[in-house]
């Protein structure tokens, strides 16, 4: 079948890492307190109550378990949740700016004008994937892609969510390519029937995957 759909991670394959480790996360935990003495009966802040068994956690106690979250990198939804509202703001006021590698404003800009549909599942939430593209320091990239998907599609080793999101992407996971760092990922796609490849900008090799080492490298209709 021919490749009619992209989809692609975010951390290493689209945006480098130490952009979320050395920014993203640093700029969360700096600010996210704040947000959450702010908003102590939030939606969000009430889910991690729910989450980690503290039904009665206090504000702060609710702080030092969603800071506990991110020193382990847990990717807990009610975490992700919090830290978009955080980087929101940070985007926003221009204090935060999304970093995407060149070539991959290029490519995914050309397969876009070529009629591929283009998609992002990551582990941060919706938002913050809509907010690193929407303020991109390339610009506002948003309309290159028709759907996005997190961890509410389950988890990114799991087969079970690349067969969920190519039906809700109304599409057979065969005319899906997926791109990402991740092994374990791209071993989670392939099992669902979904085409793979994988970015290795560092060197190095995913076994069992096709790799590149940039997306202009990648032709997904040939």
């Amino acid at each position: 079948m021919p490749i009619t759909h992209v989809l692609t991670d975010i951390e290493g394959t689209t945006s480098s890492v130490s952009f979320v480790y050395e920014v993203l996360f640093p700029f969360a935990a700096l600010h996210l307190p704040a947000w959450v003495r702010a908003h102590p009966d939030a939606p969000e802040v009430d889910a991690v109550r729910a989450s980690s068994g503290e039904a009665q956690a206090s504000t702060e106690r609710v702080i030092e378990i969603v800071l506990g979250w991110m020193a382990e990198d847990r990717k807990a939804t009610p975490l992700k949740a919090i830290q978009g509202h955080v980087w929101a703001d940070g985007y926003e006021t221009g204090r935060l700016h999304g970093h995407v590698y060149p070539d991959a404003v290029d490519t995914l800009s050309r397969w876009h004008a070529e009629g591929l549909v283009l998609a992002v599942y990551s582990s941060g939430s919706v938002q913050a994937q809509k907010l690193l593209f929407g303020y991109s320091e390339a610009g506002d990239l948003t309309a290159l892609f028709s759907h996005y998907f997190d961890t509410g599609s389950g988890g990114k080793r799991e087969a079970g969510s690349y067969l969920a999101i190519a039906q809700a992407m109304d599409v057979p996971a065969e005319q899906v390519l997926f791109l990402s760092d991740v092994v374990q990922e791209l071993d989670a796609a392939q099992a669902a029937g979904m085409v793979t490849c994988g970015l290795v900008r560092e060197g190095g090799e995913l076994p069992g995957h096709v790799c590149v080492g940039s997306f202009s490298e990648i032709r997904p209709r040939q």
